[in-house]
């Protein structure tokens, strides 16, 4: 059982929030973060969660939608392989029509793609969790290089139940944020 405490956190100036473990430190606080992304990290184990927001990609089709983004993302990254799903956000809705939430797993990364099609958003939820850490890497010398130590055996959450925890409480609490929409 893991002994990680985690609680609902703001983002966006508290405009969306979603539940994750208090060890993710907000990066802003150290550097520079683009406004469109909210970026936390667990330096002890070098694992990361962002947040982002994007333009809606009108030629994405929903059910593929994750998948298409974490392609894109494996492109730039010279990675490959994935895995996609739908789930469900019942918190998530926009008046009353429910977002579309998809999502995928590729090595190292879980991503959710929640499309705010009312809003003309697509929303990414992004976690990264290392394989290996290379010796030569900024991180070795805080974590330490070779195979991390798996979550459970350090007392913390697993990556995957990170993710999926950020991604079932995330909510939007004024959808003003949003350039043209009026807050529900």
């Amino acid at each position: 059982m893991s002994e990680d405490l985690y609680s609902e956190r703001p983002l966006f100036g508290g405009a969306i929030s979603s539940s994750f473990p208090h060890r993710f430190q907000d990066v802003s606080n150290i550097r520079q973060v683009p406004d469109h992304q909210e970026v936390f990290v667990d330096p002890s184990r070098d694992e990361s969660l962002i947040f982002e927001l994007l333009d809606f990609k009108l030629d994405v089709g929903d059910n593929g939608s994750a998948a298409w983004f974490l392609q894109d993302l494996a492109t730039e990254q010279d990675a490959e392989g994935c895995t996609s799903g739908v789930v469900e956000a019942p918190g998530l809705r926009y008046k009353d029509l429910p977002a579309t939430v998809t999502t995928a797993v590729g090595q190292m990364v879980y991503l959710a793609n929640l499309r705010l099609k009312e809003v003309g958003t697509d929303v990414l939820v992004t976690a990264y969790e290392p394989l290996l850490i290379n010796p030569v890497s900024e991180s070795a010398s805080t974590v330490g290089a070779g195979l991390p130590v798996p979550a459970t055996q350090s007392g913390f959450m697993q990556m995957s139940e990170v993710f999926k925890l950020a991604v079932s409480s995330f909510k939007v609490n004024d959808w003003s944020l949003f350039s043209g929409t009026a807050a529900a």
